[in-house]
């Protein structure tokens, strides 16, 4: 069973994503990680690293806290 809260991390990068009429692979060479990363973080599979919260924030173009609003 997937945590919640990687559940609702993963659909608020996607919707900020597709926002920004980003493809995974565009978001991911925006925050210089590899494109399967974004789609495994999205589907809820992977429990991502501050840091990498803090590249996809960045590539984004959004505050970290916004990804944690309302989680």
């Amino acid at each position: 069973m997937k945590e919640t809260i990687l559940v609702q991390f993963g659909q608020k990068i996607r919707e900020e994503r597709l926002k920004k009429n980003l493809s995974q692979e565009q978001l991911a060479d925006r925050a210089g990680v590899h494109r399967t990363y974004i789609g495994m973080i999205e589907r809820a599979e992977k429990n991502i690293t501050l840091i990498n919260i803090q590249k996809i924030a960045k590539a984004l173009e959004i505050q970290i806290a916004y990804l944690f609003a309302e989680l």
